[in-house]
C-alpha cells in the first residue's frame, strides 16, 4: 500500500474565497489540501522557529574570524534567496538556512582545529555545492533517495522527530549535560525551563481547541510571557528571558550592508582545491548530502507525499538543485553550508503544504535584516515547545514500521536511536543503511538489497574507515 502523491498544480480548479486566483494557479494550493490563510501561518511559524539561526551561526563562525554583524548579514540574505528559489522554482514548503553542525565542523574543526583559513574553508564550501548541483542535475542525488528502504524512510521521520524534540529540550535547559550519563534532567524551576514547560501546555492546548496557527500562537504567548520568567545573564544579574520592544528602535533598524564586504565574496576557491582539502571537501559533501537526504526523507513522509513503494517524491529534481544552489549561493554571501531546514516541520505541521509556505519564511529572513532587533525578541524557551510538539507530530510513521522482519525492524531501530543520540541526522542514516546491507548479505537476501545500497554501504564504510577527522 502506498501513500497518495499529492496532487500537482492545475488538477483542481480555483474555488473562489479559498485560495484561489493566481497564487492557487501557481503553487496549486487547493490541490494541496491547503489555503492561502494556513500556507502564510506555516511560513510565519516556520521562521519563528529558526530565527535562532540569525544569531546562533554569527555566533559559531564569529569563533573562527568572521565578523559576526556580517556573518548576521549573510545568514539573513543566503537564508532568504536559498528559501524563495525552493518556493518559487521547487515549490515546496521547505525552508534553508546555514546548517547547525556543519557550521561547528567548518570553525571549530577545520579553522581552529586544522588551522585553515576560513576563506580557503569557504571556498571549500562552494565547491562542495558545485558536486551537489552535478549530481542532482544528472540525477544520482535523486536515485539515493529513491532506493532507500522504506523502513528507514519511516524510521528517519521518526528520528527526526525525536531529534527536534530533543533540541526543544535542550535549549529549554530540561535536558542538560552530565558527566556521569551523557544527559540528565536541568534546573526544571530555573527560568527557561518553567516558561518552556508553560508554553508546552499553552500550545497543547491550543492544538486541543483545534485552534489555527495553534503553535505560532504558543510561541507568541509564551514570548509574552518570557517577560516575567527570569534567567542570569554573562555577569550573573538576573534578566527577564523577554525584552519587550520599548522603541522604534528596538523593533526596525537600518541594516549596514557595508559590513557585509567582509565576508562577502572573500571565498578561496584556489586554495581549497588544494590536495590537502579534499577530505576537508569530501566531509562536507558527505555529511551536508546525507544530512539533506534524511531531512528530506522525513519531512516528505510527514507530508504523505513520498510513494511507499517506489520512494517517488514530487518535484525531488528542483529540490535538490535549489539545495545545491544554496550551499553555493551561502558560500558566496559568506557563511558555512545552507541546507534544507528539518524546522521546515513546524510549517508543515502547521499545514503548510505548498511553496507559499517557503516564499513567506524566505520573505520574512530577507526583512530579517531590517526587523532583526524584532526577531532577537523571541527567546529559545519560547520556541522549544513548538519543537517539541513537531517532534511528536514528526513521530507519526512509526506505526508503520515493520518490526516483525529482523533484518528490517534493527536498521531501523539504529536509525531511530542514531540520529538524537549522535546529534546527526547523516550519521544515524550511515548506521541504519550500513546495517540493513550487512544484514541482508548474511541472512542470504541479498537480491532484496539495490545496486545503490550497496555502494551507499561501501563509501560510507570507507569514509568512516579512513577519516582522518571528525563530521
Amino acid at each position: 500500500m502506498s501513500v497518495a502523491v499529492r496532487p500537482q498544480q492545475g488538477d483542481a480548479a480555483p474555488v473562489p474565497g479559498r485560495g484561489g486566483g493566481w497564487l492557487d494557479r501557481f503553487f496549486a494550493i487547493q490541490a494541496s489540501g491547503s489555503d492561502v490563510r494556513t500556507e502564510i501561518l506555516a511560513g510565519i511559524t516556520t521562521f519563528v522557529t529558526m530565527a535562532y539561526i540569525l544569531f546562533v551561526n554569527p555566533q559559531i563562525l564569529g569563533a573562527a574570524g568572521l565578523d559576526p554583524n556580517a556573518v548576521l548579514m549573510a545568514t539573513a540574505l543566503s537564508s532568504g534567496v536559498a528559501t524563495l528559489i525552493m518556493g518559487l522554482f521547487a515549490r515546496m514548503p521547505f525552508a534553508l538556512a546555514p546548517g547547525m553542525g556543519l557550521n561547528a565542523y567548518f570553525a571549530f574543526t577545520v579553522v581552529l582545529g586544522q588551522g585553515i583559513p576560513w576563506q580557503t574553508v569557504l571556498g571549500a564550501v562552494f565547491i562542495d555545492g558545485l558536486i551537489f548541483l552535478i549530481l542532482s542535475l544528472l540525477p544520482i542525488r535523486e536515485r539515493i533517495l529513491r532506493d532507500i528502504p522504506l523502513n528507514i524512510r519511516l524510521a528517519t521521520s521518526t528520528a527526526i522527530g525525536l531529534f527536534i524534540a530533543f533540541i526543544g529540550l535542550r535549549s529549554a535547559g530540561l535536558v542538560v549535560a552530565n558527566e556521569a550519563t551523557l544527559v540528565g534532567l536541568g534546573n526544571v524551576r530555573s527560568g527557561p525551563a518553567m516558561l518552556a514547560l508553560l508554553g508546552l501546555v499553552i500550545t497543547a492546548l491550543l492544538m486541543a481547541r483545534r485552534v489555527k496557527g495553534a503553535i505560532l500562537w504558543g510561541v507568541l504567548i509564551t514570548t509574552v510571557l518570557g517577560a516575567f520568567f527570569r534567567a542570569p545573564d554573562a555577569s550573573g544579574a538576573m534578566q527577564p528571558l523577554t525584552h519587550l520592544p520599548r522603541s522604534l528602535s528596538d523593533v526596525v533598524r537600518a541594516p549596514d550592508f557595508g559590513v557585509l564586504a567582509k565576508v562577502a565574496g572573500q571565498l578561496d576557491l584556489a586554495g581549497a582545491l588544494q590536495l590537502g582539502l579534499l577530505t576537508v571537501i569530501f566531509t562536507f559533501t558527505f555529511v551536508d548530502m546525507f544530512d539533506t537526504a534524511g531531512t528530506l526523507v522525513g519531512l516528505g513522509t510527514r507530508m504523505g507525499v513520498i510513494d511507499e513503494k517506489t520512494g517517488a517524491f514530487p518535484r525531488v529534481g528542483r529540490v535538490l538543485v535549489s539545495d545545491a544552489l544554496a550551499t553555493m549561493i551561502g558560500a558566496g554571501l559568506g557563511t558555512s553550508t545552507v541546507t534544507t531546514y528539518v524546522e521546515s516541520a513546524a510549517g508543515i505541521g502547521q499545514g503548510g503544504r505548498t511553496g507559499l509556505t517557503a516564499v513567506v519564511t524566505g520573505l520574512l529572513f530577507l526583512l530579517a535584516v531590517f526587523f532583526w532587533p524584532l526577531a532577537g525578541v523571541i527567546p529559545a524557551a519560547a520556541t522549544a515547545p513548538a519543537l517539541i510538539i513537531v517532534g511528536l507530530l514528526m513521530m507519526e510513521p512509526i506505526r508503520k514500521l515493520n518490526l516483525d522482519d529482523v533484518t528490517e525492524a534493527l536498521p531501523a531501530f539504529l536509525t531511530v536511536l542514531g540520529i538524537p543520540l549522535t546529534f546527526s541526522i547523516a550519521t544515524g542514516m550511515v548506521l541504519g543503511i550500513v546495517s540493513y546491507v550487512v544484514l541482508k548479505l548474511v541472512t542470504g537476501r541479498i537480491r532484496e538489497v539495490s545496486v545503490t545500497m550497496w555502494i551507499l554501504a561501501a563509501v560510507f564504510i570507507a569514509h568512516y574507515a579512513f577519516q582522518s577527522g571528525g563530521a
